[in-house]
């Protein structure tokens, strides 16, 4: 039997394994190594293979589209440094848990350390940020090594989706000629046809005595709480929301939660907590006995401060996958149990808490810090936290909503407050870097609409090449670029308080005109110049790129933050004084 042959029966079988295992969307870099699977899977009639010559941004783009879709997406590129642009998507699917099926093509054995060009060493080359890793076999046609390919395929599938879902590399070093036999036939599988093997993933959980005895637990405890991180779950609102209101806690809702828009149950839901535990007063005024944490740790740092301050409460902390986020290290108890179904199982065994003191205390302070962000209003012009603060407000229903890291998260947390749109947040929190933020959100809006991006200069010029893929498949998204010519988030930090080199080590400045680089793309670029002008453009059905300048000044940013702070602050104080 010809190498051909063996070439094209291997990946064929690996390819429509592919297919039958939950994939149907490849991002392929070119590349000459990988040009066997590429023509493959190009072949095959129910893959969308989608082209990005930028590795890097292509990684990126494919976790925007796994990440919308729930689904696992396959990257492939060819050998040698091509494999190690992967890197940045990689570690933040990781740690963001989404599934990632990772294809480098690579040179046969023979060539490796030999002085091959295109050659590096790809064993192992993400190390402990993927899941599993298979160097794959040479291509055979035996029947054994058939059935192999199709069976590693639907394994590392299924590894990549298993809570917690992430990435899986797969090395397949090719010898030449590369060339397959693209004959009519070619997916025609004999064994097996509609799938090889089906592999049955189950939600963890604990056993029912468990429940039951933490059920009674907190049936004794008045001054419970329950944060929400970055959760993915439909169902999970509903039933936190259920729980919360039976416990009578309240519900600090993370923005990426989920939790602050949609036609659940709201009224117990935090969502100022951000401003308000900055306050000293407040902080002892609303002091817990027992903590109940699901999902990624929250985007606020005044949060994590006051969780890990509350040192003697109970803290409990629930997770679907299984993983280890205490970063404070005082969680009481860990349970390794499908968000949704623990809330659920709680609920089966507790009676409703008659005493809502506690959480009264929490929904008061969340109403009063809401009545003094009126000093907003007085904010005429362009201002980075009132930005989000009316979001809320323009955009349409059923948007989706990504924001960038840096400081575009931290004022989302703190002014973006629960409506009922049904406004979906998306974010790259998993390594929290401002890597691919374009092209992961361009991935998105390949397949969820209408899609808004908010991001920073710095984060806008970082991933610029993200733009050429929604100019090649004419994706529409609307980015808002928050242009304070700098990095604005080190003005908050301890290095502004040492100017002398504060602006070359820290601030930055790009001074560059991005009206260019849009235009580049064949995008629209309109530069804002008041809140009105911004709320009309966003609203035009305009398709492709559309991108929408706001400038802003980083010290005034500053001076606006902390003054409104001090102004919330004040009357928090006010009030917790007299309720005492």
């Amino acid at each position: 039997m010809s190498h051909q042959e063996a070439l094209t029966a291997y990946l064929v079988s690996f390819v429509a394994e592919l297919y039958h295992s939950g994939i149907t969307d490849i991002v392929v870099s070119p590349g000459s190594r990988s040009t066997p699977m590429a023509m493959v899977m190009a072949e095959h009639p129910d893959l969308k293979v989608h082209i990005h010559v930028d590795e890097r941004s292509a990684a990126f783009f494919a976790l925007g589209i796994a990440k919308a879709t729930n689904r696992p997406v396959a990257i492939l590129c060819t050998s040698g440094t091509a494999a190690a642009n992967y890197f940045p998507a990689i570690v933040e699917a990781r740690y963001s848990r989404v599934p990632l099926l990772v294809l480098t093509a690579d040179r046969p054995h023979e060539l490796r350390e030999v002085g091959a060009p295109q050659a590096i060493d790809q064993i192992h080359l993400y190390g402990q940020h993927v899941k599993w890793f298979a160097e794959m076999a040479l291509p055979e046609n035996s029947k054994e090594m058939i059935r192999y390919a199709r069976t590693v395929c639907a394994r590392a599938i299924a590894i990549a989706v298993q809570a917690p879902a992430g990435p899986v590399h797969l090395n397949f070093p090719f010898r030449e000629p590369l060339i397959p036999n693209l004959h009519e036939k070619l997916f025609e599988i004999v064994e097996r046809p509609e799938r090889y093997v089906k592999v049955h993933n189950g939600m963890l959980t604990v056993a029912e005595d468990r429940f039951q005895e933490l059920a009674e637990r907190l049936a004794g405890k008045k001054r419970g709480m329950i944060v929400c991180g970055n959760i993915n779950d439909l169902r999970f609102a509903h039933a936190v929301t259920r729980l919360s209101e039976t416990l009578k806690f309240p519900i600090l809702a993370d923005p990426l939660s989920q939790l602050r828009s949609g036609t659940h149950e709201r009224k117990n839901v935090i969502d100022t907590y951000d401003t308000f535990l900055r306050n000293e007063d407040a902080k002892v005024f609303l002091k817990p006995d027992v903590i109940i944490r699901f999902g990624a740790m929250p985007v606020s740092k005044a949060l994590m401060i006051f969780l890990k301050e509350n040192e003697d409460a109970d803290q409990i902390v629930v997770d679907g996958g299984g993983g280890w986020r205490d970063p404070s290290l005082l969680s009481t108890d860990m349970f390794f149990c499908h968000e949704t179904l623990f809330c659920e199982k709680i609920l089966a065994y507790t009676q409703v808490n008659q005493d809502s003191s506690y959480l009264e205390k929490w929904q008061n302070i969340n109403h009063l810090t809401k009545e003094n962000m009126t000093v907003l209003h007085d904010v005429s012009e362009l201002s980075e936290g009132k930005l989000f603060y009316k979001l809320a407000d323009m955009l349409p229903e059923g948007a989706v909503l990504f924001v960038g890291n840096s400081m575009p998260i931290r004022d989302l947390d703190s002014f973006f407050h629960h409506n009922d749109k049904s406004i979906q947040i998306m974010a790259n929190r998993g390594a929290n870097g401002i890597d691919g933020t374009i092209s992961t959100a361009i991935g998105a809006a390949a397949y969820t609409k209408p899609l808004y991006l908010v991001l920073g200069d710095l984060t806008f010029f970082h991933d610029l090449t993200g733009l050429y893929i929604a100019k090649k498949y004419q994706i529409d998204i609307h980015i808002i670029l928050v242009n304070n010519n700098g990095g604005g988030i080190f003005s908050f930090l301890p290095q502004s308080e040492h100017p002398k080199h504060f602006e070359l080590l820290f601030g930055t400045p790009l001074d560059i005109e991005f009206e260019h680089a849009v235009n580049m793309f064949n995008g629209r670029f309109i530069k804002i110049s008041d809140w009105d002008h911004l709320n009309r453009e966003i609203k035009k059905s305009s398709n492709g790129i559309n991108v929408y300048e706001i400038e802003t000044n980083r010290d005034r940013n500053v001076k606006e933050h902390r003054e409104f702070w001090q102004t919330i602050s004040r009357e928090i104080s006010k009030f917790v004084g007299g309720d005492r």
